[in-house]
């Protein structure tokens, strides 16, 4: 391992749930698998060990320096403005911590949710054809849901029936409405792609909701895609940081 490369510490959001951390821990293994040369450790804001707190003390006291914390988050929403900054502000001293920016929105995130969908099932000769309901787990924060809606607008114009996005709290409509929505628009067969990283609760209510589509795609969990993506926002952070260094010296 390069010692100048930071350390890439994914932050996810925890889950009483134990399938949450599982697949998290896959998708870690995927990474490390693509990039040997970075070191990559794992760190809960919740429910699960260890915590990212926890992390950031070992690194300290390890020596490490560098550090670029990634939010396993699909939008910029409560967790990415507030929790992570405030866990991160009170990271030992001597660490110098770069935030990356979430993972969405981004392409290989809409051939994530396609490859999960033709996995499921469907295949591009019946894209014409169905309805897809882009379901999220949704968010009182209205970037973040301004950016769903923009990335359902987006998938759209790449040959489906119809897009509707769709949120299973805090902001409506549900997956089962969106898919009564693209019934009556006559769409020949309707898929839930749930535009989620883990299982856990609100993947759970997104499948309740989709019960009557014909296809519901798996979570995105640790699609290559995704991996794709997280070292695609370490490498933005990590130079973004060297030109930081750079300046001031």
């Amino acid at each position: 391992m390069h010692p100048s490369k930071p350390v890439l510490l994914l932050i996810a959001h925890g889950s009483r749930d134990p399938r949450h951390a599982a697949t998290v821990h896959t998708l870690v293994r995927r990474v490390r698998s693509l990039r040997p040369d970075v070191r990559v450790e794992t760190g809960f804001l919740d429910f699960n060990v260890p915590s990212v707190q926890g992390v950031l003390e070992s690194l300290a006291a390890e020596g490490v320096r560098d550090v670029v914390a990634l939010p396993l988050l699909l939008t910029r929403a409560f967790h990415a403005k507030a929790d992570i900054p405030a866990v991160l502000r009170d990271a030992p001293p001597l660490l110098r911590i770069r935030q990356a920016d979430v993972l969405g929105p981004s392409p290989l995130l809409l051939s994530a949710l396609e490859r999960r969908l033709y996995e499921a099932g469907l295949s591009p000769a019946d894209k014409s054809s169905t309805g897809v309901v882009l379901a999220s787990a949704g968010s009182t924060d209205p970037e973040a849901i301004a950016v769903i809606a923009e990335i359902a607008r987006e998938w759209r114009h790449t040959g489906w029936c119809a897009v509707r996005p769709a949120f299973a709290s805090a902001s409506l409509p549900r997956t089962e409405d969106a898919v009564r929505e693209l019934r009556a628009l006559g769409c020949e067969r309707v898929a839930v792609a749930p535009y989620v990283l883990a299982p856990g609760f609100l993947p759970d209510r997104i499948a309740r909701g989709a019960a009557d589509a014909d296809v519901l795609a798996d979570v995105l969990g640790a699609a290559p895609e995704v991996a794709r993506v997280l070292l695609h926002r370490y490498d933005e952070a990590s130079a973004r940081a060297l030109l930081q260094v750079r300046a001031s010296a």
